[in-house]
């Protein structure tokens, strides 16, 4: 069984994950069926994307005992994460569930999220002693500002999908019986709209945010480095998997 499926419905690429199982965790296969699904262009036909996924979870992140054993490379998920911001049409992600850590940066890495009221959203990395990389902080800021990043990253809460959707980080929230109605609706009139004017906006979007790029963060990534390699991460991540409770020593 594919872990993502890529299918062309008309104007419409959709990508599923297919990891129900897993919670949709984000192992190396997945990382590169996305970034595959979403490097190849697309043909003159297609007008849009969707990601949507399998069972009870959007998206539980990266998996965790693929990351603590080593198995994903380090800038896997910026790729495939890159890969969609620069797909040339819109892409919107329908989210049935939780969307946490890179499924939370999956999801607003779209240009539109369409959500189920059950679902939350949020980056927990504190938790497990992480911290998430330059590119994957930019975005927060882009989409959520100062104060929403830092509600975010520092805190490390689970968002519900209506509070998203009042903070203007997520384009609707609405009952899970009318998910994918609402959903059909956005996606149906981004196909309908004039497939070159499509593309030039989505290249004028993704080239007005391209300066966070430029700014210096070398000291940053070191930071960022030096956590995801303490015992507290070791630690917290052998704690999520154990389902208890970290005991952090900040070393």
């Amino acid at each position: 069984m594919e872990k993502v499926r890529v299918e062309v419905r008309g104007p419409v690429r959709e990508v599923t994950l297919a990891r129900p199982e897993k919670r949709n965790a984000l192992d190396a296969e997945m990382l590169e069926g996305l970034k595959a699904a979403f490097a190849q262009p697309p043909s003159p036909a297609e007008r849009a994307a969707v990601i949507r996924a399998e069972g009870p979870a959007f998206c539980a992140g990266l998996d965790l005992r693929e990351r603590g054993g080593g198995g994903l490379a380090s800038g896997g998920i910026e790729e495939m994460l890159h890969a969609i911001e620069l797909y040339p049409l819109p892409v919107t992600a329908v989210v049935q569930g939780d969307a946490i850590a890179g499924g939370n940066e999956l999801a607003l890495h779209c240009d539109f999220v369409v959500a189920s009221e059950t679902a939350r959203f949020g980056m927990s990395l504190a938790r497990i002693g992480l911290a998430p990389s330059w590119f994957l902080a930019k975005k927060l800021l882009e989409v959520a500002g100062p104060v929403g990043a830092r509600e975010m990253l520092l805190l490390g809460d689970l968002l519900p999908a209506r509070r998203m959707a009042e903070l203007g980080l997520i384009h609707r929230a609405v009952p899970a019986a009318e998910l994918e109605a609402a959903a059909a609706a956005v996606i149906g009139r981004l196909a309908a709209n004039a497939p070159l004017s499509l593309r030039a906006m989505k290249a004028l979007l993704v080239r007005a945010m391209a300066f966070r790029d430029a700014i210096p963060h070398d000291d940053v990534d070191a930071l960022v480095t030096a956590a995801s390699r303490s015992a507290d991460a070791r630690e917290g991540m052998a704690a999520m998997l154990e389902k208890r409770l970290p005991r952090f020593e900040g070393r």
